[in-house]
């Protein structure tokens, strides 16, 4: 995080100055608008660096900070996490009980997570990795809220996968 450089931090020639109640003052040298900072009891502090010349405001730096910091906490809250939820199939599962996993994957799909199926192979089954591969592509039709497949579906070792992603709107 850079950090906001204040009063005699400042080390450009000419700064433009924007007094506390937000009106411009114009493009001064450094020296004059610590000068008037000071004058006026109030810190000067570059808003924007970047700006050609640079941008700094008249006002207090730990009012200003504390907004920043304000800003900063309310942005973070806004944030959705988004988690992975598992699904675990296997080859041999019963109709009623695969239905029922599409449910419970629509449920995760709506709550905004993304869902990763597993599809067990055990045995003798991982002979026939092309019923685990059926099992993976017939699930998502199942499901009643549009995905996307974000990757998959891929073998590792004697488990199939496939992560599904809520639709973006």
């Amino acid at each position: 995080m850079q950090r906001t450089r204040i009063n005699h931090q400042i080390k450009a020639p000419e700064i433009r100055v924007i007094d506390e109640t937000g009106k411009m003052i114009g493009v001064i040298k450094t020296s004059e608008a610590l000068q008037m900072a000071l004058d006026r009891q109030v810190d000067l502090v570059e808003v924007s660096p970047n700006a050609n010349p640079p941008v700094a405001k008249l006002l207090n730096y730990d009012k200003y900070r504390y907004q920043q910091e304000k800003a900063a906490q309310e942005a973070k809250k806004k944030v959705k996490k988004v988690t992975v939820k598992g699904i675990r199939l296997s080859v041999r599962i019963g109709q009623h009980d695969l239905e029922f996993k599409a449910k419970k994957a629509t449920e995760f799909l709506t709550e905004g997570n993304k869902v990763k199926l597993d599809v067990q192979m055990r045995g003798r089954e991982q002979a026939h990795p092309e019923l685990a591969f059926d099992l993976i592509r017939k699930f998502p039709t199942m499901l009643q809220v549009p995905y996307v497949i974000e990757t998959g579906p891929s073998r590792m070792g004697g488990m199939v996968s496939l992560i599904l992603s809520p639709q973006s709107k």
